[in-house]
């Protein structure tokens, strides 16, 4: 077996591996590079508009045979989750390569394209997998596990060819809602050998440091949102379905009516049949608000059916203004001079629960200036969807691989302090693994 990082063996984001044995080659996500060489975040929307070979003349497209070079096609595509920096290429690749993925990922998929601009994931090239079922790939057998990661549906995947062994991390932690899918991950390696473990390490320069899990996290946010004086706006991604469900029995326990955007309800249509979640079209204390955004777009962006769904249930700003209090609503900036007329209502939470990051790009500055003029407030509450440093040793104890090889990471030689067995690799690098 022999595997090639084209990206991500010193950086976060944008990661593309491919894995080969005998006559079979599969590639490991299709990342958007999030950096670039001075570490300074890029321009994902920009990114996107950009043609295959305008990335390829500015070194964001990886040089993979039959991927995005000249050269025989990869057998498959396996896409560990549906964050954009590790499927943010797939429209460039050959349309004749399946694509493995979990239906979660597919799921997410089909929201992040239609409302947010997202990698689509074409219908008649997946291939759905799931958590603990062997698929046979040409000479190699794949075993995905479900992860807990900051969106639904991830996994890692298990590779097995030529006598080897090799467990693609994808992107993990194991302080979320669901730590059953850690412990099934152990257990199916509790009496068999690892050979290779790609491990993510995106805190791996941080031990000792944690955040909240996300049962903690929520006690924080129903703190924020009793102490609220009124309108509570909420940050969050909906497709991080963990916090969505933080959020939701918040407004419950705080007797708040919950008040999602058309993306947010739409991604709880989707995964209504897969997950514990209130449908938004038949629960009382559920409304969703159409942006203006949507209102201007929804014919444009094929988007009726969602339109007309939520239709019975919409609720309009006024309704909110008239008494503030009783809600708690999604919130993204755009709505602050579109939907709000740049006028929040007095005594106003927003709650941010996202990447702190993000709080310094420039649309969040009118923001957290409307919020000062009305004698309103921004708290944080967050954790990550990264695994912590000492959570890594823990996982590579439990695992015991025969060798480590860092990914995901700007700073792969802190794995070699906190260790043992680590390969560390550039990209492009091959490795026949013996």
């Amino acid at each position: 077996m022999r595997i090639i990082i084209h990206r991500g063996t010193h950086e976060v984001g944008g990661t593309c591996i491919e894995v080969e044995a005998g006559s079979t080659r599969i590639i490991l996500d299709v990342g958007m590079p999030l950096f670039d060489a001075d570490f300074e975040p890029l321009d994902t929307g920009n990114l996107r508009r950009q043609s295959r070979e305008e990335l390829k003349e500015l070194g964001f497209l990886p040089r993979v045979r039959g991927l995005f070079d000249d050269g025989p096609r990869p057998d498959a595509i396996l896409l560990s989750h549906a964050h954009e920096d590790h499927t943010g290429l797939l429209r460039h690749s050959p349309s004749e390569i399946p694509i493995y993925a979990s239906r979660g990922t597919s799921k997410m998929m089909n929201a992040g394209s239609r409302f947010a601009g997202q990698p689509f994931l074409p219908g008649d090239r997946h291939r759905e997998v799931t958590s603990k079922v062997p698929v046979q790939i040409g000479e190699m057998q794949v075993t995905p596990f479900a992860v807990d990661h900051s969106i639904y549906g991830s996994q890692a995947f298990l590779i097995e060819a030529q006598g080897k062994s090799l467990l693609y991390s994808g992107d993990l932690r194991l302080h979320g809602r669901k730590p059953g899918m850690t412990r099934d991950l152990y257990a199916a390696f509790a009496d068999r050998s690892l050979d290779v473990l790609l491990m993510e390490g995106t805190h791996i320069a941080h031990p000792g440091v944690r955040g909240p899990n996300e049962y903690e996290l929520q006690d924080e946010i129903l703190d924020h949102v009793k102490s609220a004086p009124g309108l509570v706006l909420a940050s969050f991604s909906p497709q991080h379905v963990d916090r969505l469900v933080a959020f939701l029995k918040t407004a419950q326990n705080t007797g708040r009516v919950f008040v999602a955007d058309a993306y947010t309800a739409y991604v709880m249509h989707l995964i209504r049949s897969d997950v514990k979640i209130p449908p938004p079209d038949k629960t009382e204390w559920i409304k969703v608000f159409y942006p203006r955004f949507f209102e201007e777009s929804f014919e444009r962006k094929r988007l009726k059916e969602v339109y007309f769904l939520f239709s019975p249930v919409r609720i309009g700003l006024d309704e909110v203004r008239r008494e503030p209090s009783r809600y708690l609503m999604l919130f993204r900036p755009s709505m602050l001079e579109s939907d709000f007329g740049n006028n929040l209502p007095q005594g106003t939470r927003c709650v941010y629960s996202r990447w702190p990051g993000y709080l310094d790009r420039p649309d969040w500055q009118p923001v957290k200036a409307a919020l000062a003029a009305t004698g309103s407030d921004l708290v944080q509450a967050h954790t990550s969807g990264h695994i912590f440093a000492d959570d890594i040793v823990e996982f590579v104890r439990r695992l015991k691989p025969g060798t480590v090889v860092p990914v995901h990471t700007f700073e792969p030689e802190r794995f070699s302090k906190v260790v043992e067995n680590v390969r560390f690799m550039d990209d492009g690098e091959p490795w026949n693994i013996a």
